[in-house]
Parts: structure tokens; sequence; C-alpha cells
């Protein structure tokens, strides 16, 4: 890593108008809408939010970013995140402050970011060169690597707006990082990718960072941010609560995650800002099947209460250990013969024969789907101990232990052999 900056961001910040009032006057759909969702609002915020409000997605930032660094920026839903990279994309202007980049910038922040939907995909590598300021001929020189990376060959001559979401991804990752660029900024929008072309953009985005260009990489999966930066900046409304080594901002991101659980559901007001909220989530329960601290082994039910009922809903949640590396993740549109009636109080139970987790600490991330729409979303939802217990019989050792999956076994031990045998 180099100390000469090639980002300088002086008290930046971006103000969002929240609830401003159209010239138009509402549709009955839009009015009906509102009608539906304000029992909800009350429910959530307790007194109704005021027609017009500032939202500060960020507030007075200010950071250098060195030449070769790897940086990964966390926090939870809302936090500024992406409305930072879109500043540094130059997508969207900063409300106050100032941010320079020196060099060439490549991003990948939604799927169609930079891409004109009625072009082929070969058409839109060349816009996006030209766009950079390359040359015919530097465009031509990485045009074989790109198309070779992206593994869309066969669709190059197919206007991207026919494209699947995967499709569009490989494309527009392939280049982002084949141009070239002095900075590259990538958000989540990996995540869309199957698990092959993950690592394999991972694997590039070590390569290029590896040649003293920078990144810049949002990311809610903490094992990858610590795999691939050198330094982590921890956003929270916002602002910059924390900034240096990589360990010690995930570290603090996860105690805030601590923190959040043990707070009233509907008070948060870090949801999946895409959520639609006609219905949210307002419980989350983790518990044995007698009531108690859930144990190695026994059975144990994930309980989730809602506001209300909407056709068709799910209920998605995913299982994190303490160091934020997802676990296991339940769904409940994988439907199953075993499945139950939904209940008639407005909550999803999901049990569990054998609690398969070795003893720990766990949260869970909840997502709530309803009316096409994601509805509500909430990063640690819930925490849980697992306390020490048995599977099937067998002690679950708490020493030496690797993962956080105990599965269900049989030794063949050989003739003369020992159970005590060390």
């Amino acid at each position: 890593m180099s100390s000469e900056p090639v980002i300088a961001i002086d008290g930046l910040s971006k103000r969002y108008r929240v609830g401003a009032a159209r010239d138009s006057y509402p549709t009955l759909r839009e009015a009906l809408m509102r009608a539906m969702t304000a029992p909800v609002s009350r429910l959530r915020r307790g007194v109704a939010r005021p027609r017009n409000s500032d939202l500060w997605a960020l507030k007075d930032l200010s950071m250098e970013i060195n030449r070769g660094d790897v940086v990964g920026f966390i926090g939870r839903n809302g936090a500024g995140k992406t409305t930072l990279l879109k500043i540094l994309s130059r997508i969207t202007d900063p409300t106050e402050g100032r941010a320079e980049i020196r060099g060439r910038v490549g991003s990948l922040l939604e799927v169609g970011t930079g891409f004109h939907p009625e072009l082929t995909g070969r058409e839109n590598i060349g816009l996006n060169g030209a766009i950079l300021g390359m040359s015919r001929t530097e465009i031509r020189r990485r045009f074989e690597a790109i198309v070779d990376f992206s593994e869309i060959s066969a669709f190059l001559d197919t206007p991207v707006k026919r494209y699947s979401t995967g499709m569009y991804v490989r494309l527009a990752f392939a280049v982002a990082a084949h141009l070239e660029p002095e900075v590259l900024i990538v958000d989540e929008v990996l995540a869309v990718g199957d698990a092959a072309f993950q690592q394999k953009c991972l694997n590039k985005m070590g390569e290029v960072a590896g040649e003293g260009r920078t990144v810049l990489f949002v990311s809610h999966n903490m094992s990858v941010v610590q795999a691939l930066c050198h330094r982590a900046v921890f956003l929270d409304h916002g602002r910059a609560v924390a900034d240096g080594s990589v360990d010690q901002v995930v570290g603090a991101y996860l105690r805030s995650l601590e923190r959040s659980a043990s707070q009233d559901l509907l008070e948060r007001e870090d949801r999946d800002p895409r959520g639609w909220e006609q219905v949210l989530l307002r419980e989350a329960d983790v518990m044995s099947l007698e009531g108690g601290v859930p144990v190695t082994g026994r059975p144990a039910q994930f309980v989730f209460r809602l506001t209300g009922w909407l056709p068709s809903l799910s209920c998605t949640f995913v299982i994190y250990d303490h160091l934020g590396l997802p676990v296991a993740t339940f769904d409940s549109r994988a439907g199953s013969t075993e499945d139950l009636p939904l209940s008639s109080d407005n909550a999803f139970v999901c049990e569990v024969e054998e609690l398969p987790l070795v003893p720990g600490q766990y949260r869970v991330d909840v997502t709530i789907r309803g009316a096409g729409q994601i509805q509500d979303g909430l990063e640690a939802a819930a925490r849980f101990q697992v306390e020490e217990g048995t599977m099937r019989g067998r002690p679950v050792p708490l020493e030496d232990v690797f993962g956080r999956v105990f599965f269900p076994h049989r030794w063949q031990l050989p003739a003369n052999g020992s159970r005590s045998a060390g």
C-alpha cells in the first residue's frame, strides 16, 4: 500500500427529502395503500411521521484512502454505504462537502448501472470503455479477457435488456474489473451471482488490489470483508463510527448488532430500505420447545410474530455465529409435506427436532416477503445462546471444535481399538 491518497473526502453530507408532497393529486390506489399502511406506521413509530422531513444519509464524513488500499464499508441497512459509493462514482452529488478522486473509476453498484438496455453486450463493453476515456485500441486489447471472464459469449450480441440478473452481473463486473480502473468500487450486488462466480469475482478483486489499485467494497458478509480487505469503515446513520483494522472494526459492528437485538423491533430504524412495510416484524424469539434456552441436540423453535397478514406471505431467516459468519438459511417458501397450516396469530413458527448448533452465541437476520415485495427486513432481529447438550447420545465437545454445526454420526472403530485411546 502507498501513502499517496487517491481519494480525499472532506465534510461529505447527503440529504434526502422524505415524504415530500407531490404536486399531482393522489390516485385511488395510492389513497387506499396509504389508508392500509397507516395503522402499521403508527405501531412502528408511535406518532405519525411528519409529511416532510430531512434524512441525512451521510453527515460530515471525512477520510483519506490511499492508493492500493482495499477498504470494506460495513454497517446496517440505511447506514449510508451505498450513498457514499454513488457519490464517489459520480452517480449522485453531495449536499455538502466534497470528494476528490485521482484516477479512473470503475464501479458496480446496482444491476444495470452504466449499461444501455437497448444495446448488446458487445456494444455496452465499448460504451463503458469510452465513458472511462479509453481508446478503441485499449478496449479491443481487453475485450477477449472481459468476454472470457463473464462466460456469456453466446449472448454477446443480444440486447442486455433480455439478460437475466445473473448474466447482467457477470458482464458488468467483468467490464468494471478489466478496463483497468485506478479505483474499483463494488457494492453488495455480487450477492446475486452463483457461489462459483462470486468466488471468481473476489479472486479478481484480490488481483486488482495486488496490482496496486484501490478497491472499495460494501458487503454484509463479514467473512468476505475479513478475507479481502486491509481496512474497514463502520458507518452508522451516515457517520464513520469506526475506521481501522478489519478485525477491530468488524468487532465493533458485531457488538452494535448485539445491542440492536435487545431493542423493541418496531422502534428499529435500520429496516431493509426496500421494505414496503405493510407488514412488519414485531417480535422474534428463539427457544427450546420447553420454553428455555436452546440446547444442542434438543428440539428448538424460531418464532416470528408480525403486525398483520398478506396473501402469500413468507419468512426467510439466516443464522449467523458470533463472528458474523452465516451458518444456515431457512425459507418458508421451500415447502415440505411436514409443514403445518399457517398460524392464526400472524406468526411464523419454524421447528427443529434436533438443534445441530454447537454451544455459543448466535444471531438471526429476518426477511418478510408478501404481495410480491419485500415487506420488512431486520439484521439481528434476535440473539440467542445455545447451551451444551448431546446429539443422539453423543456429547458435543467444547474444546478443539472447528465450525458451528455438529452432525449426527456413527463411528466404526478398529477391532482392537479403545474409546478411551487418545
